[in-house]
Parts: C-alpha cells; sequence; structure tokens
C-alpha cells in the first residue's frame, strides 16, 4: 500500500542533492593536511574507503553529478599515495576486510600496482578462501572479492544467505537484531541495488519484513544513520521506500534534520553535533551518516527513475 504524501518525491529530491553537495564539499579534508593532522587514522582511512564505495555508485547512477568530479579526484589521490597501503592495516582487527575493500574499490584507470599486489599477498595469505570466517564476513569477503576480479572458493550467495542473520530473523525481537550485519547482507547480495538478490520469492518477502519492521523501531529511536542503511535495504529487497509506512516515515525523518548545508549532523538524535561543535566535531560527527543518505537517496531515486534496478520488482534492469 502506497503511503506517499504530496510533496514527499520532492523531499527526497532536496535531500538527495544536500547530501550529495556536503560531501563534494568536504570530501577533500580527508586527505588534506588538515585532515591527516586532525582525524585519527583508522576512522579517517575508513571514511576514504567509503568514499570509494559511494564513488562506484556515483558514476553509475548519476555520472553527471556535480560532486563526482571532486570524489573522484580524493579517491584517486588517497588510492595513489605511497602510504596508503601501510595505513590500511595499522588497526589488526579491520587490516584484512580493509586491505580487500582497497583492492576491489581502485579507481578505473589507476595507475597504480598496490592494489593488485595487496590482493595478491590476501590471496597467498589463504584470506580469499572461507577458513573458519563467520557468515557474515565470508558474504562481504566474497562481496569484495567479486569485485575486485579474485579467484577465490567462498561458497554461493545462495548458502551464505542461507546462513544469515537476516535468514533467521523473522521471528526475533528487532531489538535483538544487528541492524548493520541485517542491511550490509542485503547490500552484498544484491550489489547495493544494481542487481536483483539472488533469493526466492518467500525468502525476499520475509527479509523485506525483518527490514521493515526493523526501519520503523529505528525511526521510532531516531536512528538516523541506521535509517539510512534500512531505506536502501528496502529498496534491495524489490520495496519502493517511499511508498512503504516505514520508508517513507525514515525519509521524512531525514529530510527533517537535514542541515542547511546538506549534512545530517550526526549518527541519531542523541548523537547530534552540538550547536558548539567545533568544525572538526561536526566533521566527524556527520560524516558517516551524511554518506549513507547520499548513497542510499541516489540509488533509491536513479533506481525509481529507471536508471538501476526497478524498484518493487526483482527485476535486474542494469547489473555492472
Amino acid at each position: 500500500m502506497s503511503t506517499r504524501s504530496a510533496g514527499l518525491d520532492e523531499a527526497v529530491a532536496r535531500l538527495s542533492a544536500g547530501a550529495r553537495q556536503w560531501i563534494g564539499l568536504h570530501a577533500r579534508y580527508l586527505d588534506s593536511p588538515a585532515g591527516h593532522t586532525e582525524l585519527p587514522v583508522t576512522p579517517r582511512v575508513k571514511a576514504l574507503l567509503q568514499l570509494g564505495l559511494l564513488l562506484r555508485y556515483l558514476g553509475k547512477a548519476a555520472p553527471g553529478d556535480a560532486a563526482l568530479g571532486e570524489v573522484a579526484s580524493v579517491v584517486e589521490h588517497a588510492w595513489q599515495r605511497e602510504d596508503f597501503p601501510h595505513l590500511l592495516t595499522l588497526d589488526p582487527r579491520y587490516a584484512r576486510q580493509f586491505e580487500l575493500m582497497y583492492a576491489a574499490l581502485a579507481p578505473a584507470g589507476s595507475a597504480t600496482e598496490a592494489p593488485r599486489a595487496v590482493l595478491a599477498r590476501l590471496t597467498a595469505d589463504g584470506y580469499l578462501a572461507p577458513r573458519r570466517k563467520p557468515p557474515y564476513l565470508h558474504l562481504e569477503a566474497r562481496f569484495y572479492a567479486d569485485l575486485a576480479g579474485a579467484d577465490h572458493r567462498f561458497a554461493s550467495y545462495e548458502e551464505l544467505y542461507a546462513a544469515s542473520l537476516p535468514a533467521r530473523a523473522t521471528t526475533l525481537p528487532v531489538a535483538d537484531l544487528d541492524v548493520c550485519v541485517v542491511t550490509h547482507t542485503v547490500f552484498y547480495l544484491s550489489d547495493f541495488g544494481l542487481r536483483a538478490p539472488a533469493l526466492t520469492e518467500g525468502a525476499r518477502v520475509r527479509a523485506l519484513s525483518v527490514v521493515e519492521r526493523l526501519t520503523d523501531h529505528c525511526v521510532g529511536l531516531g536512528e538516523w544513520d541506521l535509517v539510512g542503511k534500512l531505506v536502501l535495504a528496502q529498496y534491495c529487497l524489490g520495496a519502493d521506500p517511499l511508498s512503504t509506512p516505514s520508508g517513507a516515515a525514515g525519509l521524512r525523518m531525514l529530510a527533517g534534520v537535514q542541515a542547511s548545508d546538506g549534512a545530517i549532523p550526526g549518527r541519531s538524535v542523541v548523537k547530534r553535533a552540538a550547536a558548539d561543535a567545533t568544525p572538526v566535531e561536526s566533521f566527524r560527527k556527520s560524516y558517516q551518516t551524511t554518506l549513507v543518505t547520499a548513497l542510499a537517496t541516489l540509488i533509491v531515486t536513479s533506481g525509481r527513475a529507471g536508471g538501476l534496478c526497478a524498484a518493487g520488482t526483482t527485476t535486474v534492469r542494469e547489473a555492472r
């Protein structure tokens, strides 16, 4: 049932344009001398990897967008830095994940051989084999290995989904579910909406029900970052989030909290940037959720216009 009210399409278009504009204006800070000095290394590296992910979908969904050139310039410069591969490994908790993302998200036509060297080392070290990876990390590694064009021995997407949290979450209380694991499972299955997920119709409907329950829950809590992810997950599962009750409520919430410069000022209503926050504090509070909002609304609005996998169906219009 459609719950769209007058003006929601326009509000989402403004939300998307504002978030992309903010990212375009602030992305260069991540790899600037000031950013190197003022930001902790591992969060800064993660933010650059996230920017590389946004670039992949921005180039496909909105090749004429004003932010594309600035985002591409920052990503290309970061990937060419000789010290960047080393920075990926400074926190051993994330080193292998970061390295695989780095190899997978290397900009097209990149002159550096470093991503290929990193990928070769991960292969030689056995990281592109299942081993004892939990289902979520197994699925994540399969997704990025596929993006990188690497040979691997991971299970199929169907097998990996069957072992995932969303596949068994139908009867679990929403408070017991890890939203990031649920949403990223959906993203990896569907290439963030570029392809239909490899699910039966029954599994798709059940997964969508879980995501809609989570969206309702997170809207009620004012969890802006999680709501952005859940709105995109609804789309990736074949729904039009502008027409589902929870998706429409989530998008209205994000549009309502967006600052005049386009930023979403924090991860949630209780973690928003203070009115007297310094520019660095405001950036650190705003970056993650503004990027998530930019990515989610970019893919949803492009898909609804026929540019990507069509919302409300499981038919792929354009895959890669």
